[in-house]
């Protein structure tokens, strides 16, 4: 007997549209037009002008010949030509890709490649690096220069047009393209790779807008939220807030660079009410000047990844006025899409107990259909005793399309038909999961994610060292930093100096380590090194 609820129920252009986070600007500006969507500097945007400046963009890119399928990369502070990026770029059917600004010329000369980017628009002040990388890379996509007007740049030009040149070319009321399937690749975000090159991560339509509509339910932001840019928007697509903020009619305020006195003056003068950071952000505030902090008549709503803050630090945030919530995701899964749920009977147990519970990654984003913690050889679920180690794995709408041109990559993190993290954690009685060790060895430093395979490399490539194994030091102000342990060879000789110029010449800054000790190093019977002991050396020498 056929269904009835299918028979003559067709799919079509009535009750079917493919979702994605590219309407909610369309939605914004014709609901509030005049309302402020970003605020950078002396300068005040509405969404009509938004609007149609992303379009602009859209339909500047088309005319150029880009469309679906062709990547658009840029190398952009958190300004106002990346939030248009977010839209108009997808808006011409091409991917958005975002690159971080802190990466070495080689890196980001890579990702030009591999994405095979059509057209680059650059900021200034990144000129030198990006300058590098063009001449390394193969693939040699135009090139758009960025003024800004508020914060000008001295960094040499390095394409035939400038931003607001590029835009001038397009039209505002550009009828955009809506994609032909949602599950269209939106983004494009690298990894930074425990082995070899990044990974290229490709985000979806749907994902990213569910995401966006999630991050609005879990962190309860209300209609014309005002949201502060300390997160770098090249950050897994600003962990999707980009996309949040018009679906609330919100306000954006933009920061170029994450500094003390302007934080304190955006919070108070724009009634900020909500930001995203790293440890990193709330050391910056903490430690503000008092001349320089403000008075704040709101609770801000701060929410922060990589490690759970102290105690002492969030005790200190919620003095300042912050009230912090701690989450927990990767670039695979389009940013956060765990969350800390705070639950108010636990505000009556002793301090010690609410900083145990606080130390938990949490439990799943309304956004994620599945999240469970599983032996990764038997694909069985942990017992839920707080005990048993095993792996953190995923599944749902808001789980990456896969690694872009790496078939056995993506095969091996979805196998079993679960997103694999690599991160190891126990399942509590209460379905909160609490990472203990990371697998893939990677070391969270202010946000920013440092392969310690990728430093042992560049260490190992010196003539001096015989051996070398780096891992993560805890560091009170960027949560954690890459520590290396040095073998030399017998007849060699080297010193941490040397070294850490050695490093300073063939990583980016933020990775080099920030101490190196000499010495055998610890290994099993096999010969492995015993990363573990090396972690418990690294923590005494914190300490020192």
């Amino acid at each position: 007997m056929a269904n009835p609820f299918e028979t003559g129920l067709d799919r079509n252009e009535a009750n079917f549209q493919p979702l994605t986070p590219l309407q909610f600007l369309e939605r914004a500006a014709s609901v509030f037009p005049d309302h402020t969507a970003i605020i950078h500097g002396g300068m005040r945007v509405t969404y009509r002008a938004f609007y149609n400046r992303a379009r602009q963009l859209a339909s500047a890119l088309s005319r150029r010949g880009i469309g679906r399928g062709d990547t658009v990369s840029v190398m952009l502070s958190n300004t106002p030509p990346m939030l248009e990026a977010h839209y108009g770029i997808p808006m011409a059917g091409a991917v958005l890709h975002s690159m971080n600004t802190r990466l070495d010329a080689a890196t980001i000369a890579f990702q030009l490649d591999h994405g095979e980017s059509r057209l680059i628009i650059t900021d200034r002040e990144f000129a030198p690096t990006m300058k590098e990388a063009l001449a390394l890379a193969k693939n040699k996509p135009e090139i758009v220069d960025y003024d800004d007007p508020e914060f000008p740049q001295d960094g040499e030009r390095l394409g035939a047009i400038d931003y607001e040149a590029l835009l001038a070319e397009g039209d505002p009321e550009f009828d955009w393209l809506w994609p032909e399937d949602e599950w269209d690749a939106i983004s494009l975000n690298y990894t930074s790779g425990t082995t070899g090159n990044p990974k290229g991560v490709v985000y979806h339509h749907r994902g990213a807008a569910l995401l966006a509509q999630g991050n609005a339910l879990t962190a309860s932001m209300p209609k014309h939220a005002v949201y502060l840019w300390t997160l770098p928007m090249f950050h897994c697509n600003g962990w999707c807030f980009p996309w949040t903020l018009s679906a609330l009619v919100g306000t954006h305020v933009c920061l170029r660079a994450v500094r003390q006195k302007p934080i304190w003056d955006s919070l108070a003068d724009h009634g900020v009410t909500h930001m995203c950071g790293a440890p990193i952000v709330m050391s910056t505030i903490l430690s503000t000047p008092k001349g320089d902090q403000r008075d704040l008549p709101q609770t801000v709503e701060f929410m922060t990844a990589a490690a759970p803050p102290p105690e002492r630090v969030l005790a200190n945030m919620k003095e300042a006025g912050f009230n912090v919530t701690h989450l927990y995701g990767l670039t695979e899964v389009y940013g956060p899409a765990v969350v800390n749920d705070w639950n108010t009977a636990w505000n009556d147990l002793e301090p010690e107990k609410q900083a145990a519970l606080k130390a938990r990654q949490g439990v799943r984003y309304l956004a994620l259909e599945g999240l469970s913690v599983r032996d990764p050889e038997t694909m069985a679920e942990v017992p839920r005793d707080g005990e048993t180690l095993g792996e953190v794995m995923m599944r749902g709408n808001v789980v990456m399309k896969g690694y872009l041109k790496n078939e056995q990559a993506t095969k091996e993190a979805f196998e079993g038909g679960w997103f694999h993290t690599g991160d190891l954690a126990v399942w509590h009685p209460d379905g909160y999961v609490q990472l203990k060790d990371r697998s893939k060895d990677i070391i969270i430093s202010g946000g920013e994610n440092i392969s310690s395979i990728e430093v042992e490399d560049v260490l190992y490539k010196h003539p001096a060292v015989s051996a070398a194994a780096v891992v993560a030091m805890p560091d009170e102000r960027w949560g954690e930093r890459p520590c290396a342990f040095v073998e030399t060879g017998a007849d060699a000789s080297v010193t941490a100096e040397e070294l850490m110029e050695w490093c300073n010449q063939h990583l980016a800054r933020f990775k080099l380590p920030a101490k190196i000790a000499f010495g055998e190093l610890p290994k099993t019977s096999t010969g492995k090194i015993q990363k573990f002991v090396l972690r418990e050396q690294a923590k005494a020498l914190a300490e020192e």
